[in-house]
């Protein structure tokens, strides 16, 4: 977490200088800015004590994204090819043998699996609570960083339109100072507002997207590990009564 906040800020104070000097040099007249130059440049007309918050929501908001992402596809597993090992373990080895299979797997259906054999000496009901149980854990898990990232797609077009706020009393103050109703007056102000409210956006709907998939991402996992522990158990049964 600190090294994510760490990053954050040096990117952002990078960003702000970066665009300020850039912003300093005029480009030519035949020459097309580039896009690189062009946002440095927005970034320095929004405002950077608006601009920066919305910049470090979308930073922080994708550095959890990509966290939660890694996370999942390491997660994901083949759990019919899992239940099928276990099986033939049991039958071949039994319990120790499912076990080392359980642990030569990652996932958190493996997990599951593994909680469900270590405790097979107690009882099949034993087992299907400890099952449910540790399924509550990993879903815990799984769904882990989720509320930061939604608490930034909340956050960023909020800033944003607390940028339109200020911008929008700023203008009207200008107004109040020249008294007339110009536009070159009334500018300065609706420039930063309209700039800080497309970048709040704009980074609302990033975040979202990934957001979005990533809790797809999640239920089909817990679907599969619904699926697969209902399959486990039958395995489980099947293995003790011929153990009988």
């Amino acid at each position: 977490m600190k090294r994510i906040f760490k990053f954050s800020a040096a990117f952002t104070a990078f960003l702000s200088y970066a665009g300020y000097a850039m912003a300093q040099v005029p480009a030519g007249a035949d020459e097309p800015t580039p896009l690189h130059q062009q946002l440095k440049i927005q970034f320095i007309d929004g405002g950077p004590p608006f601009m920066t918050p919305i910049i470090l929501c979308l930073v922080l908001g994708l550095a959890f994204c990509i966290e939660r992402i890694i996370y999942l596809n390491l997660a994901t597993s083949n759990t019919k090819k899992l239940l099928q090992n276990v099986e033939e373990a049991l039958e071949t080895g039994g319990i120790e043998a499912a076990k080392d299979v359980c642990r030569n797997t990652r996932g958190p259906v493996a997990s599951i699996f593994y909680q469900g054999l270590d405790r097979n000496d107690e009882g099949l009901d034993i087992v299907e609570k400890s099952i449910v149980s540790y399924s509550s854990v990993q879903m815990g898990q799984l769904e882990t960083n989720l509320p930061w990232i939604s608490l930034f797609i909340a956050l960023a077009p909020s800033l944003g339109f607390l940028g339109t706020v200020i911008g929008m009393v700023q203008a009207f103050d200008d107004i109040q100072k020249a008294g007339t109703m110009s536009p070159s007056v009334v500018a300065g102000g609706m420039k930063v507002a309209l700039i800080t409210t497309v970048t709040g956006l704009i980074v609302a709907i990033i975040l979202q997207v990934f957001y979005n998939y990533i809790i797809s991402k999640i239920d089909a996992i817990v679907n599969s590990m619904e699926d697969s522990t209902i399959s486990f158990v039958d395995v489980l049964m099947k293995h003790n009564s011929v153990k009988k």
